[in-house]
C-alpha cells in the first residue's frame, strides 16, 4: 500500500550518520545519496530523508521501522544512539502492542519518534 514516505530534516548530514547506523543494523542500505536527499530500502528506496534547512516542528511525526527479531531491535537502539539519537524507550516487550511484541523507540537528532519493532 506505502510506496514510500519523506521526512524532512534541518541537517542531511547530521541525519544521514543517524539513519546509516539504524537501517544498516535492520539489513536496509542507502539508495539515493544527493545533496538535497537521502532514501534508504532493500530492494527500492522507501524511507526518503530530505533536507529542509530549518528545524521541523516539535513532535512532528513517527516512524516505525520493522526488525527481523530482538536482536535487529536491540542493535539498531544502539546504533541510533551511538551516532546521534536519543533514547526515548528501551528495548523491551510491550505486551500492550501483541504477545510477541519486542521494541525500542529512539528520537533522531531532529527529534523525529523513530520505533523499531519485531513482531
Amino acid at each position: 500500500m506505502i510506496d514510500h514516505v519523506g521526512f524532512e530534516v534541518e541537517d542531511l548530514g547530521r541525519s544521514a550518520r543517524f539513519y546509516d547506523a539504524v537501517f544498516y543494523a535492520l539489513g536496509a542500505r542507502r539508495m539515493v545519496n544527493s545533496e538535497a536527499a537521502i532514501a534508504y530500502g532493500v530492494n527500492w528506496p522507501q524511507v526518503w530523508i530530505v533536507r529542509r534547512g530549518r528545524a521541523p516542528s516539535p513532535g512532528y511525526g513517527h516512524l516505525a521501522l520493522a526488525a527481523s527479531g530482538k536482536a535487529a531491535v536491540d542493535a539498531a537502539h544502539s546504533a541510533g544512539l551511538a551516532n546521534g539519537g536519543e533514547d526515548d524507550g528501551v528495548p523491551g516487550k510491550r505486551p500492550q502492542y501483541g504477545r510477541t511484541c519486542y521494541a525500542a523507540y529512539l528520537r533522531d537528532p531532529d527529534g523525529l519518534r523513530v520505533e523499531v519493532v519485531s513482531r
